[in-house]
């Protein structure tokens, strides 16, 4: 996140998370002395980030956070944000609510039906967002039935349908992960290959 915000805003821009989840994305903006609205579905995650501002810095920037459901972004005026970030949920890999929050996007199993909402999430992107500008997505693949689905590249094709073009495709190598246990014994059960990495499109209006 840090490297993005260096890249593509400077100071005092007006930056937008609209998945902000554990609040990383607001930890740097203040570091960094970016202004920042950061949204989320999920009234936790709010609530996490509040915590994790909690500390001194020399910047005081303008962080806003509250809850919003990222297909719709009534708040913000057209052509009015300089840089979005944005880690959307890998369809339900990981459940981030329960079912109470019926519009949460981890909660979608059906891979183009979750494509399906990502492209209403990319057209609020596109409109909020100012021309030339660019917004960063951080995605990551999956695997059904044994068998590899290229989620990130479907995810890509959406944001490309409502007119973004595409910058750059940066390849995040993954270390560590908890699950990796799991399906290591998967993987030599099923005959298959660890998916070891994200991508981060880099698009631009």
């Amino acid at each position: 996140m840090r490297n993005l915000i260096l890249r593509y805003s400077v100071e005092n821009d007006y930056l937008l998370d609209p998945m902000i989840g554990g609040g990383t994305t607001a930890i740097e903006c203040k570091l960094l002395n970016r202004n920042l609205l950061g949204l989320d579905i999920n009234p936790n995650a709010i609530d996490i980030c509040k915590d994790a501002l909690k500390f001194d810095c020399i910047y005081d920037p303008k962080i806003k956070l509250d809850l919003n459901d990222s297909r719709s972004l009534p708040m913000l005026q057209d052509d009015s944000i300089d840089f979005i970030l944005n880690h959307p949920p890998y369809v339900d890999i990981i459940k981030y609510s329960d079912k109470q929050i019926d519009q949460d996007l981890s909660n979608i199993h059906d891979l183009d039906k979750f494509c399906d909402e990502i492209e209403k999430v990319a057209k609020q992107f596109y409109r909020v967002l100012k021309k030339d500008k660019y917004c960063a997505v951080l995605i990551g693949d999956t695997r059904r039935n044994k068998m590899y689905q290229p989620l990130a590249y479907k995810v890509m094709e959406r944001f490309l349908k409502v007119g973004f073009v595409l910058k750059e495709d940066i390849i995040k190598q993954q270390h560590n992960c908890k699950a990796t246990g799991f399906w290591v014994n998967k993987s030599k059960d099923y005959n298959f290959l660890l998916i070891m990495h994200e991508h981060i499109f880099v698009f631009k209006k």
